[in-house]
């Protein structure tokens, strides 16, 4: 009975959202750009923030920031310490198991950074090398999915797998196409070793909102505030400045808000 009564009690989350006034939305704490500390004002900031503002107003709500790791994303939404995630989480079969998924917002390649000094040149060569990649992460579910022959080593945070790359602890470093580029640039200015992207993908992210199962008048909310948000030009804006042509990375966006295709 009690377990009847928790479900009822949560069978509406979009209602309960409503009614108490704010969105609790989680974020990765330290992923540059796309949640990570402004340094002049403490707050954080990024792309997917922009995303957590932009579903808060939709709902007409207030925003309740909650940074969270790579590796807790999924268990804070799941015991509903936040009600929404817009945390760089890509659409996997296995968590598709486990959480719903809103329209895309992001479509990320997945690659390979190695230094420049390795003889290595395409991804075939990393067979039976170790590479690294974020402990949690779709890229070190990808590592041992896309490369079997490899041995992963999984770390706490990305920048914590980049210094094993650095040490020559392994041999290539697997994740977003965006924070490699970030860190080879950064290595670069600072006049250490060089690094470089390997030619071709791992795979492309298709990256949504997630919440928990069995929500759908939540779902069918966060798709639409979506899609309005493309249309309205605001996507576009956040994505311009933290991803595209007014940042570091100049990304183009070749992709649209729609639901994500699995294939």
């Amino acid at each position: 009975m009690l377990g009847a009564l928790a479900t009822v009690a949560h069978a509406d989350q979009l209602s309960d959202i409503k009614a108490r006034g704010s969105l609790n939305c989680g974020t990765q704490n330290a992923s540059e750009p796309y949640a990570f500390p402004d340094p002049a004002t403490r707050q954080v900031v990024g792309f997917d923030v922009d995303i957590c503002n932009a579903l808060a107003k939709g709902l007409g709500v207030k925003l309740q920031h909650k940074p969270v790791s790579t590796d807790a994303r999924i268990p804070e939404l799941k015991t509903r310490r936040v009600d929404v995630l817009a945390a760089s989480v890509a659409y996997m079969p296995a968590r598709a198991a486990q959480v719903d998924f809103s329209n895309q917002y992001f479509v990320a390649p997945i690659k390979i950074l190695v230094r420049d000094s390795s003889s290595i040149k395409t991804i075939a060569d990393l067979a039976g090398k170790k590479i690294s990649a974020s402990e949690g992460s779709s890229s070190a579910a990808l590592g041992t999915t896309k490369m079997p022959t490899s041995r992963l080593l999984t770390f706490h945070d990305i920048s914590s797998g980049f210094l094993a790359l650095q040490q020559g602890k392994v041999d290539g470093l697997i994740a977003g196409q965006l924070i490699l580029s970030r860190f080879a640039r950064e290595a670069a200015q600072n006049g250490g070793e060089q690094y470089r992207l390997l030619p071709g993908s791992l795979y492309e992210e298709r990256i949504g909102a997630a919440i928990n199962k069995n929500e759908p008048a939540l779902l069918a909310a966060i798709n639409q505030i979506l899609v309005n948000y493309e249309k309205s030009g605001e996507l576009q804006t956040s994505f311009d400045k933290w991803l595209g042509a007014n940042s570091t990375y100049k990304m183009t966006r070749d992709y649209k808000v729609e639901p994500i295709n699995p294939n």
